[in-house]
């Protein structure tokens, strides 16, 4: 792989019909690339985890997935509410998602410390009322 690419996907927010499709599809990609099982297993992961998350909590977004022969870099960008307090969202079983949420299977409360867990570097800006952008990087070992 010698060039960059560039992906972008349009999440919606509470269609949980359509909700993984973007990673699906990265995943799918990434194999057709023949990038590593492992940095495949680890983009699909965190970026279904961050995808969920956007249906979820955060009005939907964009999220923008570069590839280049280094590193695979995902941006996922909501116009949501915001994230009051990023270390109690980063507690593993933390969750603020809704009844009719969690009846669906979904909202347990491990999104963000998969996301971490399952990406090389993380980074979470945030704004109340404004939005949040995650930046989650995977690294291709040469």
């Amino acid at each position: 792989m010698s060039d960059t690419i560039t992906l972008k996907y349009d999440v919606s927010t509470d269609d949980f019909t359509r909700a993984g499709e973007a990673s699906s599809d990265v995943k799918r990609k990434l194999k057709n690339m023949n990038v590593n099982p492992e940095a495949v297993r680890k983009v699909a992961i965190a970026m279904y985890e961050g995808e969920i998350n956007m249906v979820i909590h955060a009005n939907g977004g964009v999220i923008t997935v570069t590839i280049d022969p280094d590193c695979i870099t995902m941006i996922l960008a909501d116009k949501g509410p915001g994230i009051p307090d990023i270390a109690k969202a980063m507690q593993a079983g933390y969750s603020t998602a809704p009844d009719n949420v969690r009846d669906l299977g979904f909202g347990a409360g491990m999104g963000l410390p998969n996301m971490k867990k399952y990406s090389d570097d993380m980074k979470i800006e945030t704004e109340l009322g404004v939005g949040t952008t995650v930046t989650m990087k995977v690294f291709l070992a040469a």
